[in-house]
């Protein structure tokens, strides 16, 4: 279903389309006496006393081809609870037969901060529906024409469109299958979006060899596909400052390798490269919205099977870094596509931060669900800031620890250290903890473990189901409250 927002061409709706008008949390509806005639706001007043208050939007039937729609605000709100409004106005509306509505603005209090547009975000967040291989779409549309004065400017629709597009272009990634979003066509996909602005460059097997990323490159080694680093670059600022940096594990089908996986849910493992689409979404967005900032996005693009040419258990690589790995698990897939782009991404953008986003452990799961991504960072601030960033716009995270003491547990008789964890326990934390191996200018870093967090079978607050977006909308803030 494709939901329009129309802010110009409210001359051109019927008189008969359907009003969404906002009032107190009380649904006192005193103030929307001359959006409605006398005759209109009487009847309102007497169905509303049979209506169950308690409610957050009432519809009311004025007649058979109108009605009436209010939304009830509380004196304080958060943008996060007007996205969730707009989110269940969607849920609310999307099966009725009614396609066009009216947002008369003025309803909404002008001294909370662009009421319309968080709303209406969350109503184009929540219509997300990834269609593309049904050979019957749904081809109903809603239309809401906004009127009024208390609207977005036009600086503020482009961002919410921006981050829209930047959310729904992740999720596409995340919801492609296995067998056509490869690395090869994804990162033709890529490098398709400098149209957008954006400096695109993409390293193949070649340019990996020479290099020495041999962590990356092991994963994908097994596949008839090819392996990538692609990185993406975004000058905002046209100047030299440092670039804030985001990093992402672009595992397009991960079978675990000779290390195989248990069929059961394996399919789901076409969104292990769910880090990367985040980044790619992000940069998207930065670009779409002309961000005041330099940042990067750089993901590694493998595919991980089990062929002739596989990573064997007990092989040991020499990474980018100089650093050697024993790979005891090749399912412990994604940290070693993550080592050689972390030291690549310090050595040769020297950014203000780096953060990196992976479906990485099942043990995330274990410990926080799908309430919260799990955060491992070298510094408090930037730390915090995510930490505060995520309950803005509920895309949370929470802190996990890391200690020199976990070091123990990955270090390898046989070369630097191992991929894994024999010994049991602190699954995620151990990962974290390799990752850190591979800063090596003490950069402030953050590895956000967003496994429980980029696919819902059930749907959410601002999706219904599949692939979620995380962490475009997370980061998007992190930048625009504290580095624009």
């Amino acid at each position: 279903m494709n939901v329009q927002i129309n802010y110009k061409n409210i001359s051109s709706v019927k008189n008969s389309v359907n009003h969404v008008l906002f009032t107190d949390e009380n649904f006192n509806i005193s103030a929307l006496k001359k959006y409605l005639v006398n005759k209109e706001y009487s009847f309102v007043t007497d169905l509303l006393k049979s209506k169950d208050l308690k409610k957050k939007i009432i519809s009311l039937d004025l007649n058979s081809k109108k009605k009436i729609i209010l939304i009830s605000l509380k004196k304080e709100i958060k943008n996060s609870e007007l996205e969730n409004l707009g989110a269940k106005f969607y849920d609310t509306f999307k099966d009725f037969k009614i396609k066009d509505y009216v947002l008369i603005s003025d309803t909404a209090p002008s001294k909370l901060s662009n009421v319309v547009g968080h709303f209406l975000h969350g109503v184009k967040l929540k219509s997300y529906k990834f269609e593309k291989y049904k050979t019957k779409k749904s081809k109903k549309n809603i239309n809401i024409f906004v009127t009024g004065k208390n609207k977005p400017n036009p600086q503020e629709q482009i961002k919410f469109k921006a981050i829209e597009e930047g959310s729904f272009y992740t999720r596409d990634l995340v919801s492609e299958p296995g067998n056509v979003l490869h690395p090869d066509e994804y990162a033709k996909r890529i490098n398709s979006l400098k149209k957008h602005g954006l400096k695109i460059t993409v390293y193949d097997e070649k340019k990996l060899k020479k290099l020495g990323m041999n962590t990356l490159l092991g994963v994908g080694q097994g596949s008839i596909r090819g392996s990538y680093l692609v990185t993406m670059e975004w000058n905002g600022l046209k100047n030299n400052s440092k670039p804030l940096a985001f990093v992402g594990k672009g595992v397009c089908f991960d079978t675990g390798g000779i290390s195989l996986k248990p069929a059961k849910f394996m399919e789901d493992m076409t969104y292990d490269m769910a880090g990367s689409a985040v980044v790619v979404g992000l940069m998207k967005s930065l670009a779409l919205r002309k961000a005041k900032i330099n940042a990067v996005g750089v993901v590694g693009l493998v595919e991980n099977m089990p062929g002739g040419n596989a990573l064997r258990p007990g092989d040991i690589l020499k990474s980018y870094s100089g650093k050697t790995v024993e790979v005891l698990n090749t399912d412990a897939e994604g940290r070693l596509v993550l080592a050689d782009a972390l030291t690549y991404t310090e050595e040769k953008f020297k950014p203000k931060f780096i953060v990196d986003l992976a479906t990485l452990t099942g043990a995330i799961i274990v410990s926080l669900g799908s309430e919260y991504a799990g955060l491992f960072s070298n510094d408090d601030k930037l730390s915090n800031q995510l930490i505060k960033t995520g309950e803005k716009v509920e895309e949370k995270v929470w802190r996990m620890p890391l200690n020199k003491n976990f070091d123990k547990l990955i270090d390898s008789k046989n070369a630097d250290m191992q991929n894994i964890n024999y010994v049991g326990g602190a699954g995620s934390t151990t990962a974290a903890q390799f990752l850190q191996r591979f800063i090596l200018n003490k950069t402030p870093w953050a590895h956000l473990d967003i496994a429980g967090m980029a696919f819902s079978k059930y749907g959410g607050a601002l999706n219904s189901g599949g692939a979620t977006g995380y962490g475009v909308r997370l980061l998007n803030k992190l930048i625009e409250d504290n580095y624009e």
